[in-house]
């Protein structure tokens, strides 16, 4: 194949090239993670409890309940998801089943599905750079993508839970809002935030500045009225099919914290008035811009006055649980409190693209791609800045970072490789693939730099949380039979993956009650503990010296159950149970 014939074939047939490439990925990323596929290292709680939300459904548990009845029994724990996610793990396991048995189908399919959204979010990105900077630049994009450490780690194999999809989803709305065709930008931008919202609340914020930049761009050009009125149908009907279809009987009540008649309501007002003022459609400038302001003060007004249960936290916890637990989940906090060695990686990428995208705003302004360039420009800034309010941003960030990247590399290596000077041309390249890259190259920096390194008892800690929720550790209490245990929160979902018991809490909202009902018997007394176990129907006690969890109740209750525990106090109502001798976990027999 001749170079003329290969650049033509890169721009007729991005599509199937990126597909292949995507394959490509995909099997060295199941061949990488193999030992973690076959021993089923759902290394997050909410993998364990998506695993297990399937095998429900699987097992003949309704379409629309997703009440986990292994948590917390008999009454079982409310989980705010939907069965969206479950869709491609249970059609794997099913397709896989009859050919390598239930147990090998099960662990396949949560290597395989979470490679599946990371072939939209490579299409999706192609889409954009391909628009916006070069119709050859998608194979670079492939390139940065994977040089997104934050992002990749939501594909990675085993990383089954929702936020793949949501990403993919994201990718999408970027597309959209880069689109020159207004009907098919409107409705990918609409349709892909109707799907997200239907699969959880997360890209709540996206979804919310990327309508807020169609507004804008209507009010700038009134010739963006048909985007602006196709996104508004899109989003307003997907919202409705998407909660029609989807939502569970846990989400069909004014909850906050899912697509529930609330953000339902939210979603289908807004995709009226949008709506309304794309028809309308003034000539002023002015004109549409007061319309859009009062159409937004609707919405909030008519939020805080029909919804005022949901101007607070969206999880509605109860002030004890969110000072105990939900402010002391990491991710939860902003991205500059968190270690430096933690951050920078995470937030140098973001901080590139959106550099990258100033510059090729800069340079497009005054031609056809400036007002795409501009929309970019805006919805990347504001990825970008949600790392101020939480770190949990870092992926979606980080991805939407490689448009602007893209395009700063596609500007500075073919002039430094213009110039007369080799060591130019050299040295100037690679501080440009460095600068590009610079969330991967940050990662492996800090791997082997000694910069700000986890103290020892940080290691200590480390260790034991990866090691207690591990098959090798967890199968052998299948030996006993199956009751409930009472352990910490996050072994939970782990418990009643890997083995036959049941299990009292795991980190889920609304289901608080169980969560302070862990804390107060790990944190008080011996006796007010085992008051605690019997209410749930507890006969086990687990516990995972040195995890992370673990750390919390010494250090908030000296002396407290768990204090004396750990300094290996004995109770007659504690009957110790034996483990293998390597085994990290202690067990005991409630009496």
């Amino acid at each position: 194949m001749t170079g003329g014939s290969l650049m033509r074939s890169v721009e007729r047939d991005w599509v199937r090239l990126s597909l292949i490439a995507w394959l490509c990925i995909a099997i060295y990323f199941v061949h990488d993670r193999w030992v973690g596929i076959h021993y089923l290292q759902l290394g997050d709680t909410d993998d364990n409890m998506r695993l297990m939300q399937v095998r429900a459904w699987l097992s003949g548990q309704g379409w629309y309940d997703l009440r986990q009845y292994r948590l917390n029994p008999p009454s079982g724990y409310d989980i705010h998801w939907t069965r969206i996610v479950d869709l491609p793990i249970a059609g794997l396991i099913v397709l896989l089943r009859p050919f390598v048995g239930a147990r090998e189908a099960e662990m396949l399919a949560c290597g395989i599905a979470p490679l599946l959204p990371l072939s939209i979010a490579i299409l999706g990105l192609g889409a954009t750079v391909r628009r916006l900077v070069s119709p050859y630049a998608w194979p670079l994009a492939i390139a940065l993508l994977l040089c997104c450490s934050a992002t990749l780690l939501m594909y990675m194999p085993e990383r089954i839970d929702h936020h793949g999809w949501q990403l993919a989803m994201l990718s999408l709305t970027v597309a959209g809002l880069s689109d020159p065709k207004g009907v098919r930008g409107g409705a990918i931008v609409g349709l892909a935030s109707a799907v997200s919202l239907a699969i959880g609340l997360e890209m709540l914020p996206y979804a919310a500045i990327a309508g807020a930049i169609l507004a804008l761009r209507w009010i700038w050009d009134r010739a963006e009225a048909q985007r602006l009125s196709i996104y508004a149908l899109c989003l307003g009907a997907g919202s409705g099919l998407g909660y029609a279809l989807f939502a569970s009987y846990g989400n069909a009540v004014p909850r906050c914290d899912a697509l529930t008649p609330v953000w339902l309501s939210v979603m289908v007002m807004a995709g009226a008035l949008l709506f309304a003022l794309a028809w309308v459609n003034p000539a002023n400038r002015w004109v549409r811009l007061a319309l859009a302001i009062a159409a937004g003060a609707v919405i909030v007004i008519g939020f805080a006055l029909v919804f005022p249960q949901c101007l607070g936290r969206p999880e509605q916890a109860s002030p004890e649980l969110q000072k105990n637990w939900l402010n002391m989940i990491r991710e939860a906090r902003p991205i500059y409190v968190h270690p430096f060695r933690v951050a920078f990686p995470v937030a140098i990428m973001p901080v590139v693209g959106v550099i990258g995208a100033i510059v090729a705003t800069w340079r497009a302004r005054g031609t056809a791609l400036g007002a795409a360039w501009a929309t970019v420009l805006l919805f990347v800034t504001g990825a970008a800045l949600l790392l101020l309010w939480q770190a949990r941003a870092g992926p979606a960030a980080q991805m939407l970072a490689v448009p602007g990247a893209v395009a700063l590399a596609w500007l500075l290596i073919p002039y430094l490789q213009a110039q007369r000077s080799p060591l130019v041309r050299v040295l100037g390249t690679v501080a440009v693939i460095l600068l590009v890259g610079s969330g991967l190259f940050a990662g492996l920096a800090f791997r082997f730099l000694p910069i700000d390194r986890p103290t020892k008892r940080v290691q200590i800690i480390d260790r034991a949380s990866g090691s207690c929720p591990t098959m090798t550790a967890l199968s052998p209490l299948n030996r006993y039979p199956a009751q409930t245990i009472f352990s910490f929160v996050d072994l939970g979902p782990r418990i009643i993956t890997i083995t036959h018991h049941n299990a009292v809490a795991g980190p889920y909202h609304r289901n608080g009650d169980a969560i302070l009902d862990v804390q107060h018997a790990f944190s008080g007394t011996p006796e007010n503990f085992r008051a605690i176990a019997k209410r749930h129907g507890a006969s086990l006690l687990l516990i995972c010296p040195n995890m992370a969890e673990s750390t919390i109740y010494r250090v908030r209750a000296p002396g407290g159950f768990y204090d004396q525990l750990a300094h290996r106090k004995t109770f007659d109502w504690l009957e110790p149970l034996p483990l293998p001798a390597k085994s990290p976990l202690r067990l005991w027999r409630i009496k």
